[in-house]
């Protein structure tokens, strides 16, 4: 017999089963939170990530576009400077007459000294104000004058006014008896012993001779060893060492000029104390760098800087000289000289290398100076040809080229540096003047219309104008023989 639930019992089956729902309920909504929440928690995270890359890559943009526009900066740097170098025959010309009073030629205008501020009128509103300040003339009203938020810093460094280490790649026993010489006057200075006295990198000791027939070994086309002795005599001694054989990484001589100063970092004994003192003292002022390999073999006596002149001196001085080895007598040589030039800034010193070897020797104006500030008279060895060492005229220079830009808070540097040989270059006058009345035909090339105006040279059998028009054909603003992106 079946018994009918009573009213209290489905009211407590109703409320269960609603509290059952309720909870069910409850649980799911429990879930659909965690589920929102942990949606919106990697939304977040992807946001997140993807602003971040997005930013990297427009500051990457911005970087590379304030990149090129500075690396292009630096370019027009050193366009300019080509220019201003080549007109420097032009503005000797013009100051011909002035000399011509005084009875001598024209020297050389060291003009790449102020290209700075020469320049200053097609750089940016800094470099405006110093061309500005120096010619007198404001660029406001110009047009077409430098470039909008960006500009460039120029250092123009004459490379014929340091010892060419690259002498001796000629091959000729001239050659590398004065850069052997030349060596071992830079070297000469007895402050200078504890540098040969000490172990180097690898563990061996080297001495003066040594790291001196080092270099010349390095760049000399043969396979014999070069003594460096100041006695005269230069006879070779037997086979070139091996020691980079015996060195953890060997590898071989190079027999060939160095491509770059930095080369010499692996020739025998040229570590980094033997680099600052003889090859850069100052990395941040290329000016006071000792040492080159692109000069075109003679210093130039009237823009080297005293410890280049006072290598070159030693180098064809008498033996015994206390100039070359008394480091009070050192000390006392570059402060004169550094101060004669800091009088006379950018002026020529000396007309020609006859007068600077005058000046040695306490003679003429120059002489008179060093021997009132108590330098005494330099006596040089029999046959020194000092003169054949020595110019007064600069044919190669290094470009530093610096290009800055701006943007807001940002400013990107590009720093750009060239080597320009100037030797057989016509200056823009010449170039004019063989271009005659008509002016220069259209679409044709300005060295090429120099090139015909001067008549076509015999061309080697098999040998085409194409093939040699690029490599010989003269060009004002230099020919660029090292160029490099730092």
């Amino acid at each position: 017999m079946m018994t009918t639930p009573n009213i209290h019992t489905l009211r407590l089956q109703t409320r269960h089963a609603r509290r059952m729902h309720t909870r069910r309920r409850r649980q799911e909504r429990g879930v659909a939170l965690v589920l929102v929440l942990g949606s919106l928690a990697i939304l977040s995270v992807m946001l997140t990530e993807f602003q971040d890359e997005t930013s990297a890559d427009l500051g990457h943009a911005l970087s590379e576009r304030d990149g090129v526009k500075a690396e292009f900066a630096a370019k027009s740097g050193i366009e300019l400077s080509r220019l201003l170098i080549a007109a420097e025959p032009t503005i000797r010309k013009a100051l011909a007459p002035l000399f011509m009073m005084m009875r001598r030629g024209p020297p050389q205008i060291p003009v790449w000294e102020f290209a700075s501020s020469v320049l200053g009128a097609f750089n940016d509103e800094r470099g405006a104000k110093d061309f500005q300040g120096l010619a007198g003339v404001g660029v406001s009203e110009g047009e077409n004058l430098g470039i909008e938020g960006a500009g460039f810093e120029i250092q123009i460094v004459d490379e014929d006014s340091k010892l060419n280490l690259n002498g001796a790649a000629r091959g000729d026993a001239f050659s590398q008896q004065r850069l052997a010489i030349q060596i071992m006057g830079l070297v000469s200075g007895l402050q200078y012993n504890p540098l040969f006295e000490e172990r180097d990198a690898n563990g061996n000791f080297t001495t003066r001779e040594q790291v001196c027939s080092a270099i010349i070994d390095w760049t000399d086309p043969d396979q014999d060893n070069f003594p460096c002795d100041l006695s005269g005599q230069f006879v070779a001694s037997g086979a070139e060492d091996s020691s980079y054989q015996l060195l953890t990484d060997p590898y071989e001589r190079k027999n060939a000029a160095f491509d770059s100063l930095e080369e010499l970092h692996l020739v025998r004994g040229v570590g980094d104390d033997f680099w600052s003192a003889f090859i850069e003292p100052d990395p941040l002022n290329p000016r006071k760098r000792v040492a080159t390999v692109w000069g075109q073999g003679k210093v130039n006596v009237n823009t080297a800087n005293p410890q280049t002149l006072l290598a070159v001196i030693c180098g064809a001085a008498k033996e015994g000289t206390p100039l070359c080895f008394d480091e009070a007598e050192q000390v006392k040589f570059l402060s004169v000289l550094g101060l004669l030039q800091s009088l006379v800034p950018g002026v020529p010193m000396f007309s020609s290398p006859k007068s600077f070897i005058s000046a040695l020797q306490g003679k003429g104006m120059f002489g008179s100076v060093m021997t009132a500030l108590e330098m005494q008279p330099i006596e040089l060895r029999p046959a020194n040809d000092l003169d054949k060492a020595i110019s007064t005229e600069s044919k190669v220079f290094s470009i530093y080229a610096t290009g800055i830009a701006e943007a807001g808070t940002r400013r990107t540097l590009r720093r750009v540096h060239a080597v320009v040989d100037f030797r057989g270059a016509p200056s823009p006058v010449d170039l004019l003047a063989a271009l005659g009345e008509e002016g220069l035909p259209p679409g044709q090339d300005p060295r090429e219309a120099l090139q015909d105006a001067r008549g076509k040279p015999d061309l080697p059998d098999g040998a085409t104008e194409e093939a040699l028009s690029g490599a010989f054909r003269p060009d004002p603003a230099g020919r660029i023989i090292y160029y490099r992106n730092e």
